[in-house]
């Protein structure tokens, strides 16, 4: 886990490194990972809207920013994404407006399909979800936790739909982006603050 932690440190992005290249590669006619097509990149654009309107309205809850604010150790936050993925659209934002509230924490991005040997130690039910946010001791590099790809009621929504109509179709996609617009990220501020309080407040 060492070496794989230290290729994927190699290839990280701030964010806006992140949101930069996202935005470079739409203007080119492309969309981040291995696969290119049509379909991608419209799911790019759509998201970088999307993201765009998220950083000018998401905000952080008091109790949340008391929470982050009482990190008793430095922590680096190690964020699998990509730009055509329209959880990490809604996700990434709010991650990163976590780790702005407190000097503990460093939040770092990886490219999904650019970090196969850190994607494959995360899996989510064996597939290769994302956002998967790592959360590591930044003195001693120990995985602490994690958390993703999607706060549990937008899980249990999508699980719920593919249970009744067996597979995740367009309709489902509008519903989880009708949960995630109502919930002004609140469920995944309170998620991934109980996490890290529970794992770095000691």
């Amino acid at each position: 886990m060492e070496k794989i932690l230290a290729q994927a440190f190699k290839n990280s992005l701030s964010y806006s490194q992140y949101r930069d290249l996202v935005s470079t590669l739409i203007s080119e006619g492309k969309s981040t990972g291995n696969t290119q097509s049509e379909a991608l990149l419209n799911y790019s654009e759509l998201n970088e809207t999307r993201m765009n309107r998220l950083e000018k309205t998401i905000q952080i809850t008091d109790e949340v920013k008391s929470q982050l604010q009482s990190l008793q150790r430095n922590v680096t936050w190690l964020l699998l994404s990509e730009g055509w993925c329209g959880d990490a659209a809604q996700l990434v934002p709010i991650i990163h407006k976590m780790a702005e509230v407190s000097d503990k924490i460093d939040l770092k991005i990886v490219l999904r399909d650019e970090n196969d040997a850190l994607m494959n130690e995360f899996l989510t039910n064996g597939a290769r979800a994302i956002p998967k946010l790592i959360m590591i001791d930044s003195v001693t590099n120990e995985v602490i936790g994690d958390w993703g790809p999607r706060p549990e009621p937008a899980r249990k929504l999508i699980a719920d739909y593919k249970a009744t109509h067996g597979v995740v179709d367009e309709p489902a996609k509008i519903e989880l982006q009708k949960w995630y617009l109502h919930d002004k990220g609140i469920t995944t501020q309170n998620e991934i603050a109980t996490l890290i309080s529970e794992k770095v407040l000691v």
